[in-house]
């Protein structure tokens, strides 16, 4: 059977709650299982028609602070654990990882850092990225299949964002952080989108400035990234990049399970 996975930083999960187009989009049946990032809220301010959903199972990590950062998975299939963050206090209490296994696979959900203005904050960056690299090995050694979703707030590839040029020393563009992905995936994964779609311009993000949107300048920066072992599963990799609500899009990946 196919499995539809569908991934969206929604910049606040009570402001898209409020929202049409979210709801919309939700009710569409975009995935058996739905990632949203950046929700921004604590367990008791999650508004009640997001937190139990009908038909799905809930699971959510949440930032120390209050309005910060925070992931939330909605699975018609029940995993058989479920972990929050990576093992570093210090960015665990961030909120920025939940991790769950199912029978075929294992799922993680991950809102990654901002390297700031200018790389102000690129050595939390880097760090978050090489714990989770480590994290990610071991759970490869005892045999798992991956799939990593969420905001990897990185575009690789000059490919991946509208001007390339004009954006070598800015955040999410920096050489240490496309190092590290390309770093990442010569470990044994794949950037699902570019596996299929090699020469395609298409981003996920836009600033809510100057009209970007609208005049299409983007990043991509939002991924589904797999372990090599689920390459020949991989049906489809898609950027819903017409579905308004935030100012990042969702995307979705379909895998033969």
């Amino acid at each position: 059977m196919s499995v539809k996975i569908a991934s969206w930083n929604v910049n606040g999960i009570r402001a898209v709650n409020k929202k049409q187009d979210f709801w919309d989009w939700f009710n569409s049946n975009p995935g058996d299982i739905i990632n949203l990032q950046e929700i921004r809220a604590n367990i008791e301010d999650i508004p009640d028609k997001l937190y139990d959903v009908d038909g799905f199972n809930s699971f959510f990590t949440t930032a120390v602070k209050k309005g910060y950062s925070g992931v939330a998975t909605y699975s018609k299939f029940k995993p058989a654990n479920v972990f929050h963050g990576i093992g570093d206090k210090q960015l665990d209490d961030e909120g920025r990882v939940l991790r769950a296994d199912f029978d075929d696979f294992t799922l993680m959900n991950i809102y990654f850092p901002n390297s700031g203005n200018k790389g102000s904050k690129l050595d939390k960056k880097i760090k978050f990225c090489n714990l989770l690299t480590n994290y990610v090995l071991d759970l490869k050694d005892e045999g798992k299949s991956i799939v990593i979703c969420g905001d990897v707030n990185i575009a690789h590839e000059p490919i991946d964002l509208k001007n390339p040029d004009k954006n070598q020393g800015n955040s999410g563009f920096l050489p240490a952080e496309r190092d590290w992905l390309t770093e990442f995936l010569d470990l044994g994964f794949i950037d699902t989108f570019r596996y299929l779609h090699p020469e395609e311009e298409k981003y996920s993000w836009w600033s809510y400035r100057y009209h970007a949107r609208s005049k299409g300048i983007g990043w991509r920066l939002d991924y589904f990234l797999v372990s090599k072992d689920l390459k020949s599963k991989i049906l489809s990799a898609t950027i819903e990049d017409n579905i308004m609500g935030s100012d990042h899009c969702p995307v979705i990946l379909e895998l033969d399970l």
